[in-house]
């Protein structure tokens, strides 16, 4: 279990890209530290870019989807918490 606050899940991972699609339940930023986990995914990273649509954006807010590059593979159903 992580320490930090839940902010979301997985519902996408392209793999050829390496990018994971989040549907946020809280607000996300450009630069916040996230901890993925799920039953084969327990990595840190933070947050360098992300996209809605194809379009960068620098947050997105609780409810929205926002793709975002990953260090390593993420799974459907991986949570995302806030450090």
């Amino acid at each position: 279990m992580s320490d930090g606050e839940r902010v979301g899940e997985v519902i996408h991972f392209y793999g050829k890209i390496n990018v994971g699609v989040l549907r946020c339940t809280k607000g996300l930023q450009v630069g916040d530290v996230v901890h993925f986990l799920g039953r084969h995914t327990d990595f840190e990273q933070e947050i360098t870019s992300m996209q809605i649509e194809h379009e960068p954006v620098e947050k997105v807010s609780a409810g929205g989807e926002v793709a975002i590059k990953v260090k390593q593979r993420v799974r459907r159903g991986d949570k995302i918490f806030r450090i």
